[in-house]
């Protein structure tokens, strides 16, 4: 898999992943790459630095992941589900910060009421919830958290 930084014609840059170069050709020549913001296929490469480690996370030709890119209409209706999801999410359960694992063991363990909750986990804490069998989901997400 390659992660390229692109540019559009507005002069706005985002990543996108490709099992190959002639994958991110092929999709830029068939006109399905485009930007997220303004819908531009007008797209080219932006400079881009070498990968000086391996990552086990969907190394390898035979990882079985495939690239996905959406045009401009797609992550529009995209990230308006997703702050539609954290939205409801933040309105309907209780914020319980760095306390989350706790809070969700003891939920599912019945030591306390049931109720929706919300917060900031390790990702050591999520395996062990995982592990557990403690039903856990990351809010997504949005484009404007990465700045």
């Amino acid at each position: 898999m390659i992660l390229y930084t692109l540019n559009c014609e507005n002069a706005h840059r985002f990543e996108a992943w490709f099992p190959d170069s002639a994958a991110f050709e092929a999709q830029q020549t068939s006109g399905k790459v485009a930007c997220p913001q303004c819908g531009s296929a007008n797209v080219s490469k932006g400079l881009m630095a070498p990968s000086l480690g391996a990552s086990s996370v969907g190394a390898g030709k035979n990882s079985g992941k495939q690239a996905v890119v959406h045009t401009g209409k797609d992550q529009a209706e995209l990230r308006s589900m997703m702050r539609a999801v954290r939205e409801h999410v933040t309105k309907n359960a209780e914020y319980v910060g760095p306390r989350f694992a706790d809070e969700a063991r003891k939920i599912h363990y019945e030591e306390t009421e049931p109720r929706g909750i919300y917060g900031e986990a390790s990702a050591e804490e999520v395996s062990d919830l995982n592990e557990e069998g403690v039903d856990v989901h990351p809010l997504p997400i949005l484009p404007e958290d990465q700045n």
